[in-house]
């Protein structure tokens, strides 16, 4: 998906300023992660299959080959991976994100006001494009037939780009679907960190509800507020992908509500199965898979967690701000090589 409103606040919340050193590796035991013997591992199981396909290692080619066996779920994780603790010497944070759903048209009307763009022909990936105060104020985009479907609030539209895909209700009772095609080339910055820079409110406050309330009752300012984070996504429809479905992920497949999660790729290879404890006043310890990337996820111990499609799943996304660990479980050949690189 490439997003997220809530990962993006919390990260620029708690990381801004910090500088990662180089990550370690400690080899622990299955004895040593909470609460496995209790999870399903089944339905983990289940997810990890949807990419593993996808995955370019023999490692992993062995490992997905096997699979066709029909393993004991519990011991097919068990016999085959080893549980890898990286640390960057940032504290664990774990987030949640969704997918919104959101009213919307395929033709601009009074209502519909607010473009979806695809990605212009001449953006080139990588590469510094227009900025989101030129795109939205001068409007250089129209007219170049690359508007996909058109919302009604463009705090809205500003929220789907940050999360990076979401499902547009149309007025006759459809379903379009559109997910991340690419970026402007510019970095994220968090409006939520400039609400507290600002005074405005404490780190605490900050929430999607919270800015989506602000800017609407400061309109010119709350306009000037969403500029300042010049990153800009641009979308691609996918309404082919089945309705029953999450949306598509980095590897390109459809993300798995509750077993689904967004890492830092320089620290997780995507893909890879990720036991998580997480703290907070709804603890989880989970085996989840490594599915989803996003731009405000940084760092080994950073986790953003998929809840699923629509108002519910945003609310309960909303509430995870939490710590806890997460511990990667890497094949054991690749893993035995890391640890014998850093003696």
């Amino acid at each position: 998906m490439i997003k997220n409103w809530f990962g993006g606040i919390c990260i620029s919340l708690t990381l801004a300023g910090n500088v990662m050193a180089e990550p370690t590796y400690t080899q622990l035991s299955f004895e040593d992660l909470n609460g496995w013997a209790a999870d399903d591992h089944q339905a983990a199981l289940d997810v990890f299959l949807s990419t593993c396909r996808d995955m370019r290692a023999i490692e992993w080619d062995v490992l997905c080959a096997f699979l066709e066996t029909n393993p004991d779920p519990r011991r097919f994780f068990e016999k085959f991976f080893t549980p890898v603790l990286i640390e960057d010497g940032n504290s664990m944070l774990f987030t949640g994100y969704f997918e919104p759903e959101l009213p919307g048209s395929r033709i601009r009307g009074d209502a519909y006001r607010y473009p979806i763009y695809a990605v212009p022909d001449d953006l080139v990936p990588g590469e510094p494009y227009l900025t989101r105060r030129q795109i939205d104020e001068d409007r250089p985009l129209a007219g170049r037939d690359l508007e996909l479907a058109w919302l009604t609030d463009p705090v809205d539209l500003f929220f789907l780009q940050v999360q990076g895909s979401g499902r547009i209700r149309l007025p006759d009772g459809g379903m379009m679907r559109v997910g991340y095609g690419g970026k402007n080339g510019r970095d994220y910055s968090s409006v939520g960190m400039a609400l507290v820079d600002r005074g405005i409110y404490e780190p605490h406050q900050v929430s999607a509800a919270v800015i989506r309330n602000w800017v609407r009752q400061n309109r010119e300012e709350g306009r000037a507020l969403l500029w300042e984070n010049e990153s800009y996504v641009f979308f691609r429809e996918v309404s082919e992908v089945p309705p029953e479905l999450g949306p598509l992920g980095a590897m390109n497949r459809s993300i798995t509500q509750g077993r689904s999660i967004a890492v830092d790729p320089a620290f997780v290879t995507l893909g890879s199965p990720v036991w998580i404890e997480k703290g907070g006043t709804e603890p989880m310890n989970r085996l989840m898979v490594a599915q989803d990337t996003g731009s405000a996820i940084k760092g080994a111990q950073r986790a953003d967690i998929f809840f699923g499609t629509g108002e519910e799943a945003g609310r309960e996304a909303g509430t995870i701000k939490d710590d806890g660990r997460m511990i990667v479980l890497m094949p054991a050949p690749i893993a035995h090589r890391i640890m014998v690189a850093q003696r």
